[in-house]
């Protein structure tokens, strides 16, 4: 009974949701044929409801699968069976028996027909590489004789202390975090190239390397190297002299994932950017994923080739912005937590509103307040942290002038600093005067009159309109937030 209410409901699902989503999160499933008893069928239609096993191939794609998906298509069982249908998830064995029914696999657009569902069903459940059974997420049809061994585990570079369970998440990451889900869950498949930029120290190298260290624990036979840009700009340099670019053609074109920080250090060295467009286009022939991490968004990049800017906004370009005040005080706690140490919320809380810059700021003020907790013996406590932290709250305390704020935001746009009390609207000018409002208003004691009589004497409704506004647009407009970042930064260092 499993197996064919199984079947109808993929094709149903195969019709109600986007191709894309279809094949990527539904389709690799693979129901468990159950043997029913007549008893058991009775109790479906009284109290006990149906159970349908359905082998997941990996735990991200379980996480996943149970959050988003979970709940529709047990709707849509229960009214194909016309009695109440349980869904239960399991992660599928490495090495799957031919009798699990993959999702659909003749569901109209969708399905490729029985023929080679075996095959199918080994690619998605990401058993060993076997001659004729190509690797997960691996190019062509190549077997162990005519494919390079992978790396050893030591060769990858991945720091395998940084993986998504220990990533705090939070609006700052979310999207990020959820296309690296994506990414770690059938790579190759969607968001390639995959584009992660934000300021310092906000997590990119954490979430790339969560990426990395998940596909090797679900596939260790992935080839998968993490480097910095200016390793491979150092590569690139050591192949020149020694005219042995086939070296670096094979180090780098035959992998299965690339993950790459700080692509802008490619600026201005055309060599190197010629060598990583060839390791870029080899890669994305075979399916390989890439992804990369930059300080700006792609457009932003400076003297970087257009046709490699072009080909890095082709995939999917996400940003992590500074984390909010929730997500700040979450991180304090867990990484307490994980020096075996208790924060209390309070010296949280406290410590969280302020270090704003970025999570690396972060965990150097907790490792102060946990030395200063360790050698004084004393138990933590904002009298403690306050004490620990002097020297920062000191910085931090240090008044900011809305002169400082007009010049550096000036400066910033490339205006004249009298056009921020002048009486000119054009938007070149408006909009940069709103913003070193808003600033004013954020990191400053002046009240709304005060800061109107400053920009050129202004009603105060003037200065809240403003600060509104450019409120309103941060939260959506990634580009605003990552400028605003900037000047953040800027005007405390």
């Amino acid at each position: 009974m499993s197996l064919d209410l199984w079947r109808q409901g993929c094709e149903r699902l195969a019709a109600e949701l986007p191709e894309h989503q279809f094949n990527t999160w539904i389709r690799p499933l693979s129901a468990e044929p159950s043997v029913e008893t007549a008893s058991a069928m009775a109790a479906y239609t009284s109290t006990l409801p149906e159970r349908v096993c359905v082998r997941v191939p990996n735990r991200f794609k379980l996480d996943w699968i149970r959050a988003q998906y979970a709940g529709r298509i047990e709707s849509v069982l229960s009214e194909l069976a016309g009695h109440p249908v349980q869904l239960e998830l399991s992660l599928a064995p490495r090495l799957e028996s031919a009798t699990l029914v993959q999702a659909a696999p003749g569901a109209g657009r969708h399905g490729n027909g029985a023929v080679g569902m075996d095959q199918q069903a080994a690619a998605a459940l990401r058993l060993p590489v076997q001659a004729g059974n190509p690797g997960p997420g691996m190019a062509g049809t190549s077997t162990p004789s005519s494919r390079p061994m992978p790396p050893a585990a030591t060769t990858h570079r991945l720091n395998t202390a940084l993986t998504f369970d220990n990533l705090v998440a939070g609006r700052a990451n979310q999207m990020a975090r959820t296309a690296a889900l994506h990414v770690a869950g059938a790579p190759g498949a969607m968001y390639n190239p995959l584009f992660i930029y934000g300021g310092v120290g906000l997590g990119k190298t954490h979430l790339v390397h969560a990426v990395g260290n998940a596909l090797l624990k679900d596939n260790p036979q992935a080839r998968v190297l993490y480097l910095h840009a200016e390793q491979f700009i150092s590569d690139v340099v050591k192949n020149y002299q020694r005219k042995t670019f086939d070296e670096l053609k094979a180090k780098y074109h035959n992998l299965d994932l690339l993950l790459i920080d700080d692509v802008q250090f490619f600026a201005g060295k055309d060599r190197t950017q010629e060598e990583f467009f060839n390791a870029f286009e080899a890669l994305l022939a075979k399916k390989a994923h890439i992804i990369m991490t930059s300080d700006t968004y792609p457009k932003g990049l400076v003297d970087i080739d257009e046709r490699l800017t072009s080909r890095f906004d082709a995939g999917l370009t996400v940003a992590i912005e500074p984390p909010e005040l929730e997500m700040r005080v979450a991180i304090l706690i867990a990484k307490a937590k994980a020096e075996a140490t208790e924060m209390p919320e309070d010296v949280a809380f406290f410590v969280a509103k302020n270090v704003r810059a970025n999570v690396r700021e972060l965990e150097g003020a907790l490792r102060k307040v946990l030395a200063y907790s360790r050698f004084s013996h004393k138990d933590i406590s904002i009298t403690l942290a306050r004490e620990a932290l002097k020297d920062l709250l000191s910085i931090q305390n240090r008044q900011i002038s809305v002169e400082n704020i007009q010049k550096t935001v000036a400066d910033f746009y490339k205006i004249k600093i009298a056009d921020m009390y002048s009486k000119k609207r054009p938007a070149s000018i408006a909009r940069p005067r709103q913003i070193a409002m808003y600033l004013a208003k954020d990191m400053t004691k002046k009240s709304l009159p005060e800061i109107g009589e400053l920009f050129g004497g202004r009603d105060h409704t003037t200065v809240l309109h403003a600060v509104r506004k450019i409120g309103e647009e941060r939260r959506t407009n990634t580009e605003l937030n990552q400028q605003l970042h900037v000047l953040e930064q800027t005007l405390k260092g």
